[in-house]
């Protein structure tokens, strides 16, 4: 539940209900207002953001400035997962009782962006519970701040079973339930149901509502279901493999002293031996498109002709494996997380590498095990998720930069990196003109599709499946906004 030390969509589905951040998106996607009505820039290195007032947190303590201050210094002091979304950020400083200003290092023009999905902590509150500093998630550490919350959003954390259950209750003081879009919902129950039957037969019965990510293979018969319906959207996000390419030598491979990854024709014999359509269509059903590129074309920057992929090819997957030195291939540990579609297509990869010689063999995990190999860089092989903002700056950073604990880098969980395209991400931060912005993108995005530290495969269909009574408004990054939710009678 710390708002900064998570960063997966299955937490932040659920704790960003709880807390705000200063800005947020509406219906559209569009950026909106949130715990700021307003952000100006006063110079080149300067903004201003005049804060909501009258802003409560759940304990009933009001929203200040000073919080705002606190929570920006949190989220970017390490072990924070947030910290990458800030970079260039050098200070938060209070003006006056409504005026938070944020101080730069270079210009920034897309300033406003780095706010978004960075929740909003009351000071106090983390000083009680001596949580000043975000948990270390990847170090398992337990803090107060793991299992309770206390935010300014429209719903307040009522009980935290790790595994069972959330119970999300509504804040009646919230700022935003007199605008008419806001739900009518009192109570919300997050289950984790592990089985898909199951899952599927509480919905068909009413014992639940909705459903987030019904199994791919049961969407067409849920969309035939008169009692149902089921909202799809293509995803911003999408699916990678990346590689360790940081250790001299791959762990847990019966390849001594080598890592095969380090060299560019394994990379590539690995995208060759994937095929990616024959996994959209007969593991995801149809549910999932494809693609070359690193960023969806809705990322601005992000070319449309990128999205090609080179072409599925085996023989030229072991051909490049002999040539890199490796004729009869060596073992890998693949690593997934336990959630059912990601699964099928973690085994689907396996048996296609396997094909060509790379015998690869799944450790598939829970969140808790799988995302700290994933951030600490101790991965040999794994299949990722990234959902990416609008700007690919953000994207960039996380993924691409050469790492480090100050928020360069935090998902590169390869630890791939290149100082020149360091620079060229550094600079894209600083930049104001969008055009010349926008082809600066476009050039890191072709550099890694030359150096190829992860493979990308492809952007699903996004899937919620809940009763004909229920109205949800669905974003392109799969997090629903509680907020809206509405139940008919």
């Amino acid at each position: 539940m710390d708002p900064h030390a998570l960063a997966l969509l299955y937490h932040s589905r659920i704790a960003f209900q709880v807390h705000e951040s200063l800005l947020n998106r509406d219906e559209q996607f569009r950026i909106e207002p949130s715990l700021a009505l307003s952000w100006n820039q006063i110079d080149a290195k300067t903004w201003r953001f005049k804060l909501r007032q009258g802003v409560v947190f759940h304990d009933g303590s009001p929203f200040s400035v000073d919080d705002a201050v606190f929570s920006i210094q949190r989220a970017m002091t390490p072990p924070s997962q947030r910290s990458f979304q800030l970079k260039g950020v050098t200070a938060a400083k209070k003006v006056d009782e409504q005026t938070l200003e944020v101080d730069l290092e270079a210009p920034d023009s897309v300033l406003p962006e780095k706010f978004l999905n960075l929740p909003m902590m009351s000071k106090s509150w983390a000083q009680l519970h001596k949580v000043e500093v975000a948990q270390d998630f990847n170090g398992k550490q337990e803090t107060f701040a793991v299992r309770n919350a206390n935010g300014t959003g429209p719903y307040m954390l009522d009980r935290y079973e790790p595994d069972l259950r959330t119970v999300l209750k509504k804040n009646p003081r919230w700022w935003g339930w007199s605008e008419k879009r806001s739900g009518n919902v009192d109570e919300i129950v997050w289950l984790a149901i592990r089985s898909d039957a199951t899952r599927l037969a509480a919905l068909i019965s009413g014992e639940v509502d909705v459903v987030l990510d019904p199994p791919i293979p049961d969407v067409a018969r849920l969309k035939s279901e008169p009692a149902l319906t089921v909202l799809q959207m293509a995803d911003l996000g999408e699916q990678y493999l990346v590689f360790d390419v940081a250790r001299d030598e791959l762990e847990g491979s019966d390849v001594n002293g080598r890592n095969p990854f380090k060299d560019l024709r394994v990379r590539r014999a690995v995208y060759h031996a994937i095929n990616v359509d024959l996994i959209a269509q007969k593991v995801l059903r149809g549910l999932a498109a494809p693609t070359g590129a690193w960023l969806s074309p809705r990322v601005d920057g992000s070319l449309a002709e990128l999205d090609k992929r080179l072409p599925y090819d085996p023989a030229k997957s072991r051909a490049l494996l002999a040539e890199a030195g490796y004729p009869n291939g060596f073992s890998v540990t693949m690593d997934c997380v336990n959630v059912a579609w990601r699964e099928a297509v973690c085994h689907a990869m396996t048996a296609m590498l396997t094909r060509v010689g790379i015998r690869a063999s799944l450790r598939s995990s829970p969140t808790n095990q799988f995302f700290p190999r994933l951030t600490s860089g101790t991965t040999s092989l794994a299949e990722f998720g990234w959902n990416p903002t609008t700007d690919a700056w953000v994207s960039l950073n996380a993924m691409f930069h050469s790492y480090d604990r100050a928020g360069f880098g935090t998902f590169n969980a390869g630890r791939y990196s290149n100082a020149r395209l360091d620079v060229l991400i550094d600079a894209m931060r600083v930049e104001a003109d969008a055009t010349r912005r926008r082809a600066m993108v476009a050039t890191a995005l072709r550099f890694v599709g030359d150096e190829l530290p992860s493979v990308p495969l492809y952007r699903r269909t996004l899937n919620w499946a809940m009763k004909k009574n229920v109205r949800a408004v669905m974003w392109p990054n799969d997090t629903p906004e509680l907020r809206w939710l509405r139940v008919q009678p």
